[in-house]
Parts: structure tokens; C-alpha cells; sequence
């Protein structure tokens, strides 16, 4: 049998293996590609509520954000010594691998188009999502819960006493 390549072929020189101009060639790393892809990243469903709620607030025609109900929870809460403002109030966000979908419940400010301030609410918070957290918004889903009328007060400005 005949074979076209010599079984018994000496090493390469430096020069074959650096190439005629002197460089190294390129060698593929180990590890299966660059950095930024090895291994995995999980953003928990809070994290993308925070975001949404700050970005929903962001917009003007938005007075609060959760229902009646959670607001005034919210405000006695708040009045707990070492406690903080939720942020994610009224925001609940299902997150998978590479998507999320959001649901919001708003209060708007009288006068304003709830349409548009919806448009805008939708428009600011899938910006900030999917620019922080790289996930697609496939939907948001906003519930207008009450329109803040301009001499109401607020339940959260009022004096609520934790007994």
C-alpha cells in the first residue's frame, strides 16, 4: 500500500510554527470560548421588580404604584424604625432564562391621559429592564387601581399610628 504522507516525519521547525512572519498563531484557549460566556447568570425576580417600579415612577402622571390596600401597608411599614421605601410596590415580575413579563398596578394623577401615561410607563420600563438586565420584555401589563384626585390626601402623608 501506497500512502500519499510519509509516516515518519520529523517535527516542525520554529519558523513553520510561528508563521513566515515571526507571530505566534492563534491558539484557542481552553475553556470552550471567551469569558463573558462561560457559566450561567440568574437575575431574581425582585431585582426586576426594582427596576420596573424606579423606571415606572420615573414617568410623568404617575402618583403611586400598588393598590389602596398595599399603599397603606406600605406607609406603616415605612414608620418602622430601620425600615425602607419598597421600591417594588405594586410590581410583580415573572423572570425565566432570556425573558420576562411584567405586571404593574398604577395610580394616576388627575387630568392626565391614562393612555398615554400608560404608553409612557410601558415605553421607560422595558427600557430600563431589558438595557440592566439584558432579558426581553415580552409584555407589561398595567392596571390603572385609582386616579389620585388633587385634594385627596395621601394615605401615606396621613398620621398612622402602629399600636
Amino acid at each position: 500500500m501506497s500512502d500519499s504522507t510519509p509516516r515518519n516525519q520529523s517535527a516542525p521547525s520554529a519558523t513553520e510554527l510561528s508563521g513566515e512572519d515571526g507571530r505566534k498563531p492563534s491558539v484557542t484557549k481552553r475553556g470552550g470560548g471567551p469569558p463573558a460566556t462561560r457559566g450561567r447568570t440568574t437575575i431574581a425576580d425582585g431585582v426586576v421588580e426594582k427596576i420596573a417600579g424606579l423606571a415606572a415612577r420615573d414617568v410623568l402622571g404617575v402618583h403611586a404604584l400598588g393598590s389602596g390596600i398595599s399603599r397603606t401597608f406600605g406607609a406603616v411599614r415605612e414608620r418602622v424604625p430601620g425600615a425602607t421605601r419598597s421600591v417594588s410596590r405594586g410590581v410583580k415580575a415573572e423572570v425565566g432564562e432570556v425573558q420576562t413579563a411584567l405586571d404593574l398596578e398604577i395610580v394616576v394623577d388627575y387630568g392626565v391621559s391614562i393612555t398615554q401615561v400608560a404608553a409612557a410607563v410601558r415605553e421607560n420600563v422595558i427600557a430600563a429592564v431589558e438595557r440592566m438586565t439584558g432579558l426581553e420584555v415580552v409584555e407589561v401589563n398595567i392596571a390603572v387601581s385609582d386616579v389620585k384626585l388633587p385634594e385627596e390626601e395621601d394615605e401615606e402623608d396621613q398620621d398612622i399610628r402602629v399600636q
